[in-house]
């Protein structure tokens, strides 16, 4: 655009007044002279307009042909987008495949980083892998034992065997605070305070809000401080690992439930079976009623179309009809005559 711009800037000066440059010089030949160069300047001109719209229709094609296989190639990387493989969302099942061919040092190595990775709250599958068993029985027991630890304890279960434990981290001793918050939450909707700094073994009462809003942020707990009355309010707990010895309450649990369940079942059942009892007595009832008072709205329209009858006959002059008496009997009164004469 801007040669464009130049080569019209230099065609606008050679728009000379040749009129007035004929009137100024006279002369033919000066004239004649200044034509042709007028003549070859717009050739030249008209050239070099030429060859830059040539160039920028050029320019534009190589434009659009870049534009379209930029198109070309985004879209084909949309496409091929869809076959990758989505990420996992379960943070363990990392460590369960590494737990598949790590052994001794290896293993070790791995539990560590497990108990630090973050979003890992639970460790039942990394438990049962069988090269994590095995450190149990070796050198390595300390490092199963605070898994175990991590699995299904608390904080206070760690102070207590502190002395055979292995030491915790800054990272792993925060995230076993937040293990043991989840093991108050699911047991009690109100926690106080003081509860919270005794189990989790804290003083400082800022760093325990603390503590509350990162376990909230990471979503194992949803609830709200209470400041006011120095509390946590409850609403929603993950849950956490379960002992083999724990499972046989867990069922007697559900199975109260579900016999709870069956009571109020056979309440609910009973009660609409009264409710439809109830409905059909007053079905019949209603029946009953619509059946009577047409009874009594067709008795009530024959005594009133009677009445109506008797007034309309009463106001042409027409008696009504009357039943005729017995007539007197003839012999009767013929005896009675023939006596009196004698």
């Amino acid at each position: 655009m801007a040669h464009l711009a130049f080569l019209t800037s230099k065609t606008s000066t050679y728009n000379i007044d040749w009129s007035g440059l004929k009137r100024r010089h006279g002369s033919h030949h000066q004239v004649s002279r200044f034509t042709e160069n007028k003549h070859s300047c717009t050739r030249e001109v008209e050239e070099l307009q030429r060859k830059t719209r040539c160039s920028l229709v050029y320019g534009e094609q190589k434009v659009g042909q870049r534009m379209t296989s930029s198109v070309v190639k985004a879209s084909s990387i949309r496409m091929a987008a869809p076959t990758e493989k989505p990420l996992s969302v379960n943070p363990l099942e990392q460590f369960v495949l590494l737990a598949k061919s790590a052994k001794g040092a290896a293993a070790v190595e791995l539990v560590k980083q497990a108990l630090e990775a973050p979003g890992v709250y639970v460790f039942g599958e990394l438990l049962a892998m069988p090269h994590i068993q095995e450190l149990a029985e070796g050198p390595h027991a300390a490092y199963f034992n605070l898994l175990n630890l991590f699995a299904f304890g608390t904080v206070k279960d760690y102070e207590e065997n502190k002395a055979t434990l292995p030491e915790l981290t800054n990272a792993s001793l925060t995230k076993l605070r937040h293990l043991t918050l989840v093991a108050l939450a699911t047991k009690s909707k109100v926690i106080p305070y003081s509860t919270l700094l005794t189990e989790l073994n804290m003083k400082n009462l800022r760093e325990l809000e603390d503590l509350i809003i990162e376990v909230i942020y990471a979503d194992i707990v949803r609830g709200k401080l209470d400041q006011k009355n120095q509390q946590l309010e409850v609403d929603y707990a993950i849950g956490r690992d379960i002992r083999e010895e724990q499972v046989t309450e867990m069922v007697n649990v559900l199975q109260e439930w579900c016999d709870s369940c069956d009571i109020v079942l056979k309440g609910i059942d009973s009660q609409i079976m009264r409710a439809n009892q109830k409905k059909e007595y007053n079905i019949k009832l209603v029946q009953q009623m619509e059946t009577e008072i047409a009874n009594i709205k067709k008795t009530l329209k024959t005594t009133q179309q009677t009445e109506a009858d008797d007034n309309m006959a009463a106001d042409s002059g027409v008696q009504p009809e009357k039943p005729a008496k017995k007539a007197a009997s003839k012999t009767k009164g013929l005896r009675g005559s023939a006596k009196f004469w004698k």
